[in-house]
């Protein structure tokens, strides 16, 4: 949601270009680059409201060196890692950043939540953050649309991409958007209420025109195309504000994946960051094989998203390859399945096998979530949970 995304090395030339075929080199795994960010809401830490706080955390994180965006809300604050090979490393310093997060909150009376959206209801009004002026213009603009603003997804940029390799490559992530967003499911409960659904965050941020699955991309002027569209009728302000589950970078040469709900969960950050870069090591080895990108139906794939919104990890998904219902854990076994390749040439296979089993063991952030809530009938216990989790980055 902001220009500060995780930083690359820049293209090379001949990549830029994006001249030519991708040549067998190119389309090597591990050459490859993953960033990602993560954006948290901060609650006090007796009522476990949101409490409005980011602008003097930021400052605190600052004084121990760890640079912060600021988020739509002034209960909200952004982390970006810089881009690494290993997405090991990138776990890593999520949990350095998480730590210092959590101390300066903890000294404002607070604590850092990794949460996809507000479990309690809002005691007050939330508080927007009007700084640039482009946040209120935004706001004014979309009126009520903004209190979809109070949410904390997880973007996993890969790269280094030409524009033309990032348009094919969200092309191959798009058709897994669905079995992805049931991966990182983590947001059942919304303002008080069980929504029915593993992520309501995804579903609350498809109201936004410019959200959602993208169009299946043709070429970089289609893109630019759709881009034009989108500011002209008024449903963007800029290309910043092009919200769709996956897209090329704006401003980096990279592709991002954007659907994702943030979760306490570090070993599924780097599971989903290995997953993004496979998909798009497949995009790349099929270009280079001269082979073309398979292409399901809208509808079907419209249907998939939707179902794997309300159903997550633990219920049953709509394969868009041949629209039949599945266990939704069936079509993550296959999307690893169809990585496998890729996964093991930059040594990341064994940790989403393992990250996968543990879900399956112990549940996703959303089943994890409803359980806290079943012991007693309180959302508090749910905020603690999600809180108690985010300290020490575990599932």
């Amino acid at each position: 949601m902001n220009s500060q995304t995780p930083v690359v090395s820049p293209p090379s030339r001949r990549k830029a270009d994006g001249v030519g075929p991708a040549t067998p080199a190119d389309a090597r795994p591990t050459s490859l680059t993953c960033g990602i960010e993560e954006e948290y809401l901060l609650v006090d830490a007796v009522t476990l409201q949101p409490a409005p706080v980011a602008t003097e955390v930021r400052e605190i994180a600052a004084a121990e060196g760890l640079e912060t965006q600021a988020e739509g809300t002034l209960h909200q604050v952004e982390v970006a890692t810089a881009a690494a090979g290993s997405v090991l490393e990138l776990r890593d310093e999520l949990l350095r950043a998480r730590g210092i997060l959590t101390r300066a909150a903890a000294a404002l009376g607070c604590r850092l939540v990794a949460a996809a959206g507000p479990v309690l209801p809002p005691a007050e009004p939330l508080r927007m953050n009007f700084d640039p002026p482009r946040r209120r213009n935004r706001i004014e603009r979309f009126g009520l649309l903004s209190e979809n603003l109070v949410s904390c997804g997880r973007h996993v940029h890969v790269g280094t991409l030409s524009r033309a390799r990032a348009v094919a490559a969200s092309n191959t992530i798009r058709q897994w958007i669905p079995t992805l967003i049931a991966l990182s499911a983590n947001s059942p409960f919304w303002k008080g209420h069980d929504t029915g659904h593993a992520t309501w965050r995804t579903v609350a941020w498809s109201s936004w025109p410019s959200a959602g699955l993208p169009p299946h991309l043709t070429s970089v002027d289609h893109y630019e195309q759709c881009v034009r569209t989108l500011i002209g009728s008024g449903a963007a302000l800029d290309a910043k504000m092009v919200y769709w589950d996956v897209r090329p970078g704006t401003g980096w040469p990279t592709v991002e994946t954007r659907a994702l709900d943030v979760s306490a969960n570090l070993g599924l950050s780097a599971a989903l960051a290995a997953l993004c870069r496979a998909l798009v090591a497949s995009s790349l080895r099929q270009e280079a094989d001269g082979a073309r990108h398979p292409t399901y139906p809208e509808e079907l794939l419209r249907l998939a998203r939707w179902r794997a919104c309300r159903d997550g990890l633990e219920g049953y998904a709509l394969d868009p390859r041949n629209g039949l219902e599945t266990p939704a854990l069936a079509l993550v076994d296959a999307l690893v399945d169809h990585l496998a390749e890729p996964l093991a040439s930059t040594g990341d296979l064994d940790h989403v096998v393992a990250t996968v089993e543990r879900l399956r063991r112990h549940g996703s952030g959303a089943a994890r979530q409803r359980a806290a809530f079943a012991r007693r009938g309180r959302l508090e216990d749910v905020v603690r949970l999600l809180a108690d989790e985010t300290e020490h980055g575990s599932a």
